[in-house]
């Protein structure tokens, strides 16, 4: 069932399903955005896809159309869970309830959603760490969150970007209106794409991931003051940095996640 801004108010009076604040839940009414979002996913027959927050179904019907061999739904609340059970009656579509930060992702090929504005950097990098199976990751956040996942230097920028870079790559595909919502939230979002290259080391990279989180711990030291209290060892340190040739008053955002690979497998050889 499509869902659009002129059938979205009578949904919502018949079947009870205000949306919950609680839950950040902004329903997308523009059904030519709810298209092009599940077009940017390109699922194939053959794959078991996943779509976190479905809510009353905005991309879920366009979703449904893919014929997909898997699409499961899982939403933190019942009641959407109970309306989209009604809807969609079908074999290959499964409704779950339950908190995505505590389900099991890792059979999934390609994952679609919306997210919750307060827990959107908490889920990506779960989807990151657990959903080691998936190609594509095709996510919608508040504009202001994107740069935390995006950028490669400044404020902003930090280990789960680097995460994110160096498992694969990130595009930012459409920006998304607050008119587009019900209700209307104060900023605009984007929808944006992580593609996991197949040939990354997953052991490794995340070991990298939670080095450079030590790296991170105070943005506002130089890397070689991080480095030096991680190693406890500010000779070992400031050698490391100059076998590198990094300058040793570089802060950590000022160094890209290439640099933060061949630091920790510099560290190795001591």
């Amino acid at each position: 069932m499509e869902i659009n801004r002129f059938n979205v108010i009578e949904i919502i009076k018949k079947s009870g399903l205000e949306p919950d604040k609680d839950y950040g839940q902004n329903y997308l009414l523009e059904t030519n955005i709810c298209e092009k979002i599940v077009d940017c996913l390109d699922a194939q027959p053959k794959e078991k896809v996943l779509e976190i927050g479905p809510g009353i179904g905005s991309l879920t019907h366009f979703l449904s159309l893919k014929e997909v061999a898997c699409l499961d739904l899982v939403d933190i609340d019942e009641r959407m869970i109970n309306f989209l059970k009604i809807i969609y009656n079908r074999d290959n579509i499964n409704l779950i309830l339950s908190d995505i930060r505590k389900y099991d992702v890792s059979s999934y090929d390609k994952i679609i959603g919306n997210l919750p504005y307060n827990i959107t950097t908490e889920t990506v990098q779960y989807l990151l760490e657990h959903a080691r199976n998936a190609k594509k990751l095709v996510l919608m956040c508040q504009a202001e969150a994107f740069s935390r996942f995006s950028d490669v230097t400044g404020k902003e920028y930090g280990p789960l970007s680097i995460f994110i870079h160096l498992l694969g790559t990130i595009n930012r595909k459409m920006t998304v209106k607050p008119g587009s919502f019900y209700p209307t939230p104060k900023c605009s979002s984007i929808v944006f794409e992580i593609n996991i290259l197949n040939t990354y080391d997953f052991d490794h990279i995340f070991s990298i991931f939670n080095f450079s989180k030590s790296m991170f711990s105070n943005r506002r030291k130089t890397i070689h003051n991080n480095l030096s209290s991680l190693l406890d060892d500010k000779e070992k340190s400031l050698k490391i940095l100059n076998d590198l040739n990094i300058p040793i008053n570089k802060r950590p955002e000022e160094l890209s996640p290439e640099t933060f690979v061949k630091m920790y497998d510099h560290l190795k050889m001591y």
